[in-house]
């Protein structure tokens, strides 16, 4: 704005040089400071002061400062209708103070040309920098949505970590442990054990517990360092000693196993049916315990891998308390190798446990 000014100054101070009546310095100062005045309502009414603007133009050569400054803003925040209004207003006003106010040395229709020139550049200039802006706008959202996309994305994968982490955990962990709270259970209620039965229960107990820091120390390493999660993981040919474990704690479990080919099932299919024999022991431990367990398991390549398992419901109160998440992610984890898996109170009074594993020929 204040260059502006001095602009308009220097072109009054060569009007004077030239020699202009005091009555075209008074018109041209007054237009001047007019046009400046319409220059700072330009933001809010650009259409009419534009136009005015224009008009102004035709009397003095002081507007042409504040008209050209006007241009541009217009050019940059303006829509394309309104652009062309004032473009088209401030080249005829500069096109008709060229005819009655010629410049010396220079025709016309240069004038004319060079208005027309001047009026595009200038709303070439202010559209480049609505473009500039507008792109850097664009820019600066982009990296805005990147950055929540990718807070989003760290969110979700955390989430996925501990749901996993908490699924694996309980996969490890309840098993291992029902064991020892049902030797540990035993060893509470038999005050007349002989004591040879009270030191294989304290075995078995600590055999237990290694066991169970065995397998929390594998989960850990898991979670330490990628590398290690292709380490060999419990698959179908281990439920034979996940059964043992459980009749050695008195489980008394009926095991019809009908799969002689287990070298042929697929390592995350494998993984998957022992964990689901494995929760269905240890519930049958926390639920009913003391009461026997059917587990069987049949199916070929092509038909896929069927695992069921049942024992009567229970009427006493758990021994370990149980969160109710074990099924749900064991129904997750299934899911996830496009099986699936229900459980059921059945008519007979059992609990009954059924699940489909997808075996490829």
């Amino acid at each position: 704005m204040v260059l502006g000014a001095v602009l308009s100054a220097s072109t009054m101070v060569g009007r004077i040089e030239a020699g202009i009546s005091g009555y075209e310095l008074s018109i041209g100062v007054m237009a001047g400071v007019l046009g400046f005045a319409l220059l700072v309502g330009v933001g809010r009414w650009p259409l009419w002061c534009g136009l005015a603007l224009g008009a102004l133009a035709t009397v003095a050569g002081t507007v042409t400062t504040p008209a050209t400054m006007a241009m541009v803003v217009v050019a940059r925040w303006e829509r394309p209708a309104i652009v062309g209004w004032v473009a088209a207003a401030g080249a005829a006003g500069h096109a008709v103070y060229g005819l009655w106010r010629p410049l010396p040395g220079l025709s016309y229709g240069w004038w004319l040309v060079l208005d027309i020139l001047v009026y595009a550049a200038l709303v070439g200039w202010g559209l480049l920098i609505k473009a500039r802006q507008e792109l850097i706008a664009s820019l600066q959202d982009r990296a805005r949505r990147a950055e929540a996309e990718q807070g989003r994305r760290v969110a979700e994968a955390r989430a996925a970590e501990r749901t996993a982490l908490a699924r694996e955990m309980h996969d490890v962990l309840a098993h291992r442990l029902s064991l020892v709270a049902t030797y540990a259970g035993a060893l509470e209620y038999r005050e007349d054990a002989k004591p040879a039965q009270v030191a294989k229960a304290a075995g078995v107990i600590r055999e237990g517990v290694h066991q169970a820091l065995g397998e929390l120390r594998d989960v850990i390493n898991v979670l330490r360092d990628d590398e290690t999660a292709d380490r060999p993981q419990p698959g179908l040919a281990e439920v034979a000693a996940l059964v043992a474990e459980s009749r050695s704690a008195g489980v008394a479990v009926d095991v019809d196993d009908e799969v002689a080919d287990k070298a042929s099932l697929p390592a995350a299919v494998g993984r998957t049916g022992y964990r689901i024999v494995q929760e269905g022991l240890t519930n049958a431990r926390k639920h009913a315990a003391g009461l026997p367990v059917f587990v069987g398991i049949g199916g070929a390549p092509g038909a896929g891998l069927q695992i069921e398992i049942r024992n009567p419901t229970g009427h006493a109160p758990a021994e370990a308390p149980g969160t109710g998440t074990g099924l749900v992610g064991l129904t997750e984890r299934v899911r996830l190798t496009g099986g699936r898996l229900d459980h059921e109170f059945t008519a007979a009074g059992e609990f009954r446990v059924h699940a489909w594993l997808p075996w490829p020929t």
